[in-house]
């Protein structure tokens, strides 16, 4: 071996040592103590993140494995609130939110208690977050990604009515699927550029209203066959022609045959400048 590529060898050695010092794990539980209410924030600066219902008896659960030089572990609970933060948080000496790392990245599980009725807000940086909230009680929530890749999932029906959801999506990849079951009266949405699908399938509790303003990028809409659809346009989407639904006089509302008598109804009030809307039908 030559002694210039001995030299690059035992630097790059050295170099991956010491980045992989900079990793830390921590984790943090807490039992269920009967709190019925509970304000939660999660807050995950970057990396990978996975969030899930938990078990039985618990009211959450954190396990991390972090970036010290970067980010410092979040776990602070209030009973006096009673409020919850979970995550992680950006160093100021870090020089701001980078997650791009050799061997392992930054990678969080968060469980979310299912007795107790949450107030959920949901704060990304550039991260890759798989978000289930099926089965976990939402009374409000609201999601923010920034420059993130997310899949938001509602695999089972929420125990209780949602009063609402508010997401919004920067420059950001965003499915939000199973609306249906989030049982939210009302869902407002607003992007930035990107591609962002918002999927309203599952079982209903009564009638919704989608507010959606996307200013680039591309809004998916899929929206099941046997609900009474009614689209509010923007005059940006003049061009705008779905499948499936008739057109007013003034070209402003799109609507489905017997939106009036379907006993479940979607509202969608729309409003686009360059992005472009597409609606899909799903059983």
């Amino acid at each position: 071996m030559t002694r210039a590529l001995l030299f690059a060898t035992l630097a790059l050695a050295a170099a991956g040592a010491a980045q992989a010092q900079t990793l830390r794990e921590y984790s943090s539980t807490r039992q269920d103590h009967g709190e019925s209410r509970l304000a939660t924030t999660v807050q995950y600066a970057g990396g990978t993140l996975s969030l899930v219902p938990a078990p039985s008896g618990i009211l959450y659960a954190l396990r991390l494995t972090y970036d010290a030089d970067r980010f410092a572990p979040v776990a602070r609970f209030d009973p006096a609130v009673p409020r919850l933060m979970l995550g992680t948080e950006a160093l100021a000496r870090s020089g701001g939110v980078r997650v791009s790392h050799r061997g392992t990245p930054p990678a969080a599980t968060i469980a979310l208690g299912t007795r107790a009725d949450l107030d959920l807000d949901i704060e990304l940086g550039a991260a890759e977050a798989t978000l289930e909230l099926g089965g976990i009680r939402i009374s409000r929530l609201k999601l923010q990604t920034g420059a993130s890749k997310t899949v938001l999932r509602f695999s089972e029906a929420n125990p209780i009515r949602c009063t609402g959801a508010e997401l919004s999506a920067g420059a950001a990849e965003l499915m939000v699927t199973g609306l249906g079951y989030a049982r939210c009266r009302e869902v407002d949405f607003t992007g930035g550029v990107g591609r962002v699908t918002l999927d309203f399938s599952g079982r209903w509790a009564g009638p919704m209203r989608l507010e959606a303003t996307m200013a680039m990028g591309e809004l998916v809409l899929r929206l099941p066959k046997r609900a009474g659809i009614k689209l509010e346009l923007d005059k940006f989407l003049a061009s705008f022609a779905p499948a499936g639904l008739v057109r007013s006089a003034d070209g402003r509302t799109w609507s489905s045959a017997g939106f009036a008598d379907a006993s479940q109804q979607l509202v969608v009030d729309l409003e686009t400048a360059f992005g472009g809307v597409t609606v899909e039908w799903i059983d």
